[in-house]
């Protein structure tokens, strides 16, 4: 078995951490097989796709790298707790995404929130980025910046001309991007949910509801204790 490795970053003005596992399951092959026995139904909260339920012994298998990401990265010792995990695949054309799936988000804003992505389509190379926003600096939104953020936001929003449907790619008028992971089959990269962030869609990107053909990926939310 080929061991995890480990790098980690800081991004932003805020040198916000994050860490990128390579390697990071025993048997990448296995999952992706396994996603395809899976019933996929349509994801919630704005994700624009599909998710579907994992193997009971997937954290179980991760386990030994993520504690020593959120020890060695995130500086916690302690507990964590699961919020959700699934797999996940965007499904979603260009054309038929809401407003809200254009932009950068946050999962929570809460500071103890830490969200995971596991890449698991080999040919992929559609990781995630990060963004600043530049009328306020906003780069990770907590429970005291949220109500200025967001009242800035929906004013540009009013204010200007609504963006051409697509995924975001890149920096926009209202948006900078600080920075990208790039997706390699079996890496994980772990942030905080607070974060602004997108999937990086790139146009040519296969949107199938196939694991074997699509943007396979697992998303997994962690609440630090």
């Amino acid at each position: 078995m080929i061991r995890p490795v480990i790098s980690a970053r800081q991004i932003g003005n805020q040198a916000q951490p994050l860490a990128i596992i390579d390697n990071f399951h025993p048997d990448p092959d296995a999952l992706r097989a396994h996603a395809t026995t899976q019933a996929f139904e349509p994801g919630r909260n704005h994700y624009p796709g599909l998710r579907a339920a994992l193997p009971p012994d997937y954290l179980a298998e991760v386990g030994p790298a993520l504690a020593a990401v959120l020890s060695g990265v995130f500086y916690h010792n302690a507990a964590a707790a699961l919020i959700d995990a699934s797999y996940a695949m965007v499904t979603t054309p260009a054309d038929r995404l809401t407003l809200a799936q254009q932009l950068p988000h946050v999962d929570a804003v809460d500071p103890g929130r830490i969200a995971l992505v596991h890449y698991l389509s080999p040919e992929s190379r559609d990781g995630t980025a990060f963004y600043r926003h530049r009328a306020t600096g906003t780069e990770t939104v907590d429970a005291a910046r949220a109500a200025d953020y967001y009242a800035r936001l929906n004013a540009e929003l009013v204010q200007g001309a609504p963006p051409a449907p697509s995924y975001i790619a890149g920096s926009t008028p209202l948006f900078e991007q600080i920075a990208q992971i790039e997706a390699r089959y079996n890496r994980a990269v772990i942030y905080r949910s607070a974060s602004l962030h997108s999937g990086v869609i790139a146009s040519d990107t296969v949107l199938s509801n196939d694991p074997l053909l699509g943007r396979l990926t697992i998303t997994a939310f962690l609440l630090l204790d």
